[in-house]
């Protein structure tokens, strides 16, 4: 039995209907897109303006308030989270710890994930170490050492450690932590002094004091400034 042909499809004239029937929704969707591209590129600009002016403020910031003045600007800038540091560093310079100290914890509240975060730490228990506050600086180093283990931080927490214990009698326990700066970062500065002989051998704990005030996290952060 012949079957019926089935009537032909005039493509054109049904998008021609579909656009005819939904023209007022589909101009608001090209707005919109529109609308939302020119706020993407504005936002862009905007923030990479502000990003190059904060940049400039905080090269031409020498002073404590100047680095509180980049803070309180560009509160979410990169400048502002290095300008922290630096304020941290002034106020340490004038032998402002507590200051200091809560400038770094600021820092490290806003700017969490910030690659010196570990530095700010390490800072603080340095702090609280010139403030005579030693149980609270040797807690503060151990959590350093503890939280990042594979940084440039952790031999240096240990050390700090080692210095502490000693002035508390504690030689079993300092000998113990130079064992394990020994062992487990044996390429690090610290075990190469020790190698070297730059420094007595860390079995003894009796490391460099001087070589370790070198290397101290404010001059790290004095490395970065001029960087």
């Amino acid at each position: 039995m012949p079957t019926t042909p089935s009537p032909s499809r005039d493509v054109s004239l049904e998008t021609r209907f579909f656009l005819e029937r939904f023209k007022k929704e589909i101009i608001t969707v090209l707005i919109v897109a529109l609308l939302a591209v020119i706020a993407f590129a504005g936002y862009r600009y905007y923030s990479d303006r502000r990003a190059a002016a904060a940049a400039a403020s905080l090269a031409g910031a020498k002073t404590a308030q100047q680095y509180q003045e980049v803070i309180d600007r560009y509160r979410n800038s990169a400048a502002a989270g290095d300008a922290y540091l630096l304020l941290a560093e002034a106020l340490r310079s004038e032998k402002k710890f507590g200051e200091a100290n809560t400038t770094l914890q600021a820092f490290i509240a806003k700017f969490p994930q910030h690659e010196f975060v570990g530095t700010a730490r390490m800072a603080m228990a340095a702090n609280l170490e010139s403030m005579g506050k030693t149980d609270e600086a040797l807690a503060a180093y151990q959590q350093v050492a503890t939280t990042y283990p594979n940084s440039y931080n952790a031999p240096l927490a240990l050390l700090s450690q080692v210095y502490i214990l000693k002035g508390k009698n504690k030689s079993d326990e300092a000998r113990r932590i130079c064992e394990t700066i020994l062992t487990q970062y044996r390429t690090s500065f610290w075990a190469g002094q020790a190698m070297q002989g730059r420094a007595r051998p860390c079995r003894n704990c009796a490391c460099s004091n001087r070589a370790a005030r070198r290397s101290r996290p404010w001059h790290r952060l004095r490395r970065f400034r001029h960087s």
